[in-house]
């Protein structure tokens, strides 16, 4: 029985994903960082289980009714925890984004402008005072009308919808009309109305094609198909709606993101012509304070309207000085260069979580665990250094703070390590330590200590000679002032600078269309896929391989399967209970609904008539459940799986299962996949390779092994290009690109170019100090 004081979180016989019963105890009130190399078990350990049994114990306390309307995440597989507080979990996984969603929102700081204007605001004479609501672009009170709070409006042109008025209505001139039955009923009307579909278009009087195209009219006509002969075709009522009326509703209402992205090919944006892209109503924007519009002032960096005088009265003091100190977290954690209007959808997942951070900071919490994924993703060493002090303060007001975490000044910063390991997948999944930093130097099996005591710098690299230059600019673009860059061609480039200097926005220029540039692959760290149907087998190519080795087998041949049997996306191999996804949704009243394995096949995803059929003694499932590392001695004498799990080893993967669903991926490792994926392709003459901040999300020990893979690229003829915070990736480059000096505004200039250790002497932006202590 523990001390109802007991000063530990103490956990017992956790086994979520690769925990082998792990038994550990970490203090609370501290700062307590979790490491280990990628796939080791540590987000398992913190949020899998910690975070989700806290959450878990605070849900049993809500009212049943209130329980079905929260999203939770199953009970974790662990045999007890005790002295859990009351839990907070900051993840860098988003939600879906929304262009509505802004920093202001999230951060909440719009509700503090809101109020200000609302009750501080200077109105026009004779004006009615202004509820909060009517400052926001996403209320009924306060959206402009035209472009209901969107700020944009799209339209389309004849030039947009008919790319080539050669061709006639039959031969598809109306490029922007649905393909298949739809866009014959759209032909098949026109007809009836008496328009010449056979004509070419440009022959058409010109009033004839404006309606066509434009008119806001929906004529029904009773249409009489001519079709095939051997078909009856009767006839039917026919609704016709114009190209432009038919591309902005599908714009507006389609769940389907490849019909949306097909209809925005036809449109063109623009500022709303009413608000000025404001977004608000007149009545707003007649509402100023210190002689500007509410627009105005989210358009301005943070750090600027910190800036905002007080005014006169009394109300407007307080309501200043609250927004100046909700704004102040948000400013020390290196995010001062944002606007309160910057849509959500724009900013990386570290910039996301660490707005989160700042508001949880002012929220003033005390006797809570905040779970933190990676605070220091996204973030220049000047800015990490910040981040470190806040999560100090958090611990002074009475928190424990548990971080995953790999940047070594982070795992310093901390007063308790947690050091799961030794390996990844199934070579990890232990604690190996558990106490302070200091200790840590005495575990042999730990692939952390080996970076955290070894501060010596590394082997000096001999710079490469470019084969010639690709030249980017000037750009004028977001905070970019006419910038021009040049980048080595068979050669590694770094692009370095604080956050918001415009290091993304700079290679974005870097395109298939610019002088040198044969062919380009960009690797990010979007998902690979967005439902567990998609996993890393099916994203590489290797489950064709898969399943062409099992449709080859005597038992499935002397049955008559062809490949498609083994897909579990299909029917006829797949088990039809759960449809191929191997779990059931069990709906439980006034309990939230819960995922169980299917019942009919226990998870494996197919029906038992496929499963008979075996591979060296495995069934299709069985081998979708190996790891890459088992997988390619399993495979090793099939060369075109061999070649596919050679280069996902070769990446640092082997611990992932080839059945393992895209939503259970990191970002970093989605990335690797993609470089995976791009590396197993025979080689096609020059590339030109873009990654933004690929080592995010990784273990010192895995980014030594991604380096070796990308130096192996440029040593093959090939042109490297990364945006990275790491500094001992930068020291190994052969050309930097330093921006800043600073974000936002005080950024978008080129402040040092050259080799590193040029960079690393220069007295220009933030870069070159925290650069020269890792150099050779």
């Amino acid at each position: 029985m523990h001390h109802p004081h007991d000063p530990y979180v103490r956990v017992r016989d956790a086994r979520e994903h690769n925990l082998k019963g792990v038994d550990v105890d970490i203090p609370r009130d501290v700062l307590a960082v979790f490491t280990g190399v990628s796939g080791s078990g540590k987000s398992s350990l913190a949020f899998g289980t910690i975070y989700a049994e806290a959450q878990r114990r605070y849900f049993e306390s809500v009212a049943p009714y209130a329980r079905r309307l929260i999203h939770q995440v199953g009970a974790p597989k662990v045999g007890e925890i005790t002295g859990l507080p009351p839990a907070v979990s900051l993840q860098q996984r988003r939600a879906a984004p929304t262009s509505r969603s802004s920093v202001g929102t999230v951060t909440n700081l719009s509700n503090s402008l809101r109020m200000l204007f609302s009750r501080a605001g200077e109105y026009p004479p004779g004006a009615e005072r202004l509820d909060s609501d009517a400052f926001s672009p996403n209320t009924a009170a306060g959206a402009c009308p035209e472009c209901h709070g969107l700020g944009q409006v799209h339209d389309t042109s004849e030039e947009l919808l008919v790319p080539d008025p050669s061709l006639s209505i039959r031969e598809g001139a109306i490029a922007a009309w649905p393909g298949a039955w739809q866009g014959k009923n759209l032909r098949d009307i026109l007809d009836t109305l008496g328009h010449d579909v056979d004509r070419p278009w440009r022959e058409l009087p010109a009033e004839e094609r404006a309606w066509i195209l434009f008119t806001d009219e929906q004529p029904v006509v009773t249409v009489h198909p001519v079709r095939d002969a051997d078909r009856i075709q009767r006839p039917y009522q026919g609704t016709y709606m114009s190209a432009r009326r038919y591309v902005l509703k599908t714009f507006a209402d389609t769940k389907s993101q490849a019909l949306r992205t097909k209809a925005e090919r036809f449109l063109t944006a623009a500022p709303c012509r009413v608000c000025g892209g404001s977004r608000l109503r007149p009545e707003a924007l007649a509402v100023t304070f210190g002689g500007r519009t509410i627009a105005e002032l989210a358009a301005l960096p943070l750090t600027d309207l910190a800036a905002l005088p007080g005014g006169h009265d009394e109300t407007a003091r307080v309501l200043t000085e609250d927004l100046r100190s909700r704004i102040a977290p948000v400013v020390e954690l290196g995010l001062g260069y944002l606007s309160l209007d910057r849509s959500t959808p724009t900013l990386s997942a570290g910039e996301l979580q660490r707005l989160r951070l700042a508001t949880q900071l002012r929220s003033g919490l005390f006797g809570v665990v905040y779970v933190l994924d990676e605070p220091s993703a996204g973030l220049h060493p000047a800015d990490t250094e910040a981040l470190l002090t806040v999560l100090e303060r958090l611990k002074a007001a009475g928190n424990s703070v548990f971080v995953v975490e790999h940047h070594l000044e982070v795992v310093r910063g901390a007063d308790w390590l947690v050091d799961v390991g030794p390996g990844a997948g199934e070579h990890g999944g232990q604690v190996l330590y558990s106490g302070p930093p200091a200790e840590l130097e005495c575990v042999e099996e730990s692939a952390t200590a080996a970076y955290l005591f070894d501060e010596s710098p590394g082997a000096a690299r001999q710079v490469r000679e470019p084969l010639g230059w690709l030249t980017v600019g000037p750009v004028s673009r977001h905070n970019l002032r006419a910038v021009t860059a040049r980048f080595p061609r068979a050669a590694f480039t770094a692009v370095t600078g604080v956050s918001g200097s415009g290091k993304s926005t700079l290679i974005g220029e870097l395109t298939e269309e610019l002088a040198g540039v044969e062919r380009l692959v960009r690797v990010d760290q979007r998902p690979i896929g967005r439902t567990p149907r998609s996993n890393l087998a099916t994203y590489t190519g290797l489950f064709d391989v898969v399943r062409k080795v099992f449709a080859g087998t005597e038992e499935a041949r002397s049955r008559g399967y062809g490949v498609g049997r083994f897909s579990f996306n299909v029917a006829g191999g797949r088990c039809e209970t759960c449809q191929g996804e191997g779990f059931v949704s069990v709906e439980l009243l006034f309990l939230p609904s819960t995922y169980a394995p299917c019942p009919s096949c226990g998870g494996a995803r197919y029906n038992p008539e496929t499963l008979q059929v075996t591979y060296r003694e495995r069934n299709i499932a069985e081998v979708l459940d190996l790891t890459v590392e088992a997988a390619a001695e399993f495979f090793a004498d099939a060369p075109a799986a061999a070649r596919s799990l050679g280069t996902l080893l070769g990446v640092g993967l082997g611990y992932l299962r080839l059945g393992q669903p895209a939503t259970e991926l990191s970002g970093g490792e989605a990335q690797r996949i993609k470089l995976a994926s791009e590396l197993q392709r025979g080689r096609r003459g020059h590339t030109l390779y873009l990654l933004d901040e690929p080592t995010t999300g990784l273990h010192p020990a895995d980014v030594e092994v991604l380096m070796e893979r990308l130096h192996g690229l440029v040593d093959a003829g090939h042109t490297v290009v990364v945006v990275e915070h790491d500094m001992t990736v930068v020291a190994g480059a052969d050309w930097v690109i330093d921006l800043g000096p600073g974000g936002g505004d005080r950024g978008g200039r080129v402040v040092a170019a050259g080799p590193p250790e040029q960079v690393a002497r220069s007295a220009a932006g933030a870069t070159a100090r925290y650069l020269a202590r890792v150099m050779p």
